[in-house]
């Protein structure tokens, strides 16, 4: 789904550079190398991609627009609406797959009350999808050990760091 996001006002500088005023709806993180300006041209939707894109105070902003490099190409933009692709708030999704290459840290509970938890590290190296026990395979002091892929098993996921923690019952590492 699109949201209106702006309007293209004017020319900026010389070089196809256009003066953007941007709604309240323009997100705060809004990422020029991953998301397009979308306009409509002769009703057809066009995605404008950001070569150069400059917030200047809260509602405004400078961008460039990848082959459009002249004034003239640029100011048949002028006075044109233009959208963003709103996100889904749903979308924490991923796949299990994606985490193949984490770094991987495990902590083996302890088997009796006055036993200190094992803790290791190492990397997530394989995901096996199976309806009936999908597993994670790690590689950990040089050994390869298989994890159940089990929400109660994964303590946290760090996706900006590439990083995941397991917490396991006591004796899951040491299976042969």
């Amino acid at each position: 789904m699109t949201i209106p996001a702006g309007r293209i006002n004017k020319l900026f500088g010389t070089d196809g550079g256009v003066m953007l005023s941007l709604y309240a709806e323009f997100p705060e993180d809004f990422d020029p190398e991953t998301v397009p300006l979308l306009v409509t041209v002769d009703a057809l939707e066009v995605p404008l991609w950001c070569e150069r894109f400059e917030r200047r105070g809260q509602t405004g902003a400078v961008a460039a627009f990848a082959d459009l490099d002249t004034d003239r190409r640029a100011s048949e933009l002028l006075g044109l609406e233009f959208r963003i692709e709103q996100g889904d708030e749903e979308d924490d999704e991923f796949y299990l797959e994606d985490l193949i290459g984490f770094a991987a840290e495990a902590e083996e509970l302890a088997a009796d009350e006055g036993e200190t938890p094992r803790k290791c590290s190492g990397t997530l190296t394989d995901y096996y999808d199976s309806e009936a026990n999908p597993l994670f395979e790690l590689e950990i002091e040089g050994r390869r050990v298989l994890v159940p892929a089990a929400e109660e098993f994964i303590a946290r996921i760090d996706f900006g760091e590439r990083r995941i923690r397991f917490v396991l019952p006591a004796g899951l590492l040491t299976l042969e």
